[in-house]
């Protein structure tokens, strides 16, 4: 009969450090997925300078949307630290502005056959792809951490090793929206 209960609290601490440790690598899984959209995000922001640069040359009197990127590059930076849901807001600001810079590049012929706008807006195009895979990513990565801490009996390891909620990326309404540019 010892034994017995020897192997079934065996077992159970078993099962319970098994659990643990489940969450655990779930939670670095979100963090890791949170690291690679934050080295997307700043791939592209060191990408913005040069555009702004090359489009100043050719558009210089569009002063308002160059300052629109550069503003909105810079409160990107200042958001990184932030969390998920401060970033995403940044995030979604610099999307709009260079939407609207690449819109302009039409009013401009010589602009658009650039071969350096070219190039940075075929990087930028290329990032924005890895950003939404990376988005994705955390999302998911988000989605089943949270399904681990919320479900039986994971959700007592959860409580007891204080496994907290993460927050989901999400886009603004205004991100998901074309935006309004005029000539």
């Amino acid at each position: 009969m010892t034994i017995v209960i020897i192997v079934v609290v065996v077992l159970v601490l078993l099962a319970l450090v098994l659990l643990y440790n489940g969450l655990v690598r779930r939670r670095n899984q979100v963090d890791n997925a949170w690291s690679q959209i934050d080295v997307q995000l700043k791939r592209r922001l060191d990408l913005v300078p040069n555009l702004v640069e090359t489009v100043k040359g050719y558009a210089s009197h569009e002063r308002e949307a160059l300052e629109a990127v550069i503003q909105a590059r810079s409160a990107s930076l200042a958001a990184a630290p932030s969390g998920p849901a401060a970033q995403a807001t940044a995030d979604n600001m610099l999307s709009g502005a260079l939407r609207q810079l690449f819109a302009l590049s039409e009013a401009y012929p010589d602009l658009k056959a650039n071969q350096n706008f070219l190039s940075l807006q075929e990087e930028l195009s290329s990032t924005e792809g890895r950003i939404a895979y990376a988005r994705q990513f955390y999302n998911d990565s988000v989605l089943g951490y949270h399904n681990a801490i919320h479900q039986f009996p994971g959700l007592i390891v959860a409580r007891l090793g204080g496994f907290r909620e993460r927050e989901f990326y999400e886009a603004e309404d205004a991100a998901r929206t074309a935006p309004d540019v005029r000539f």
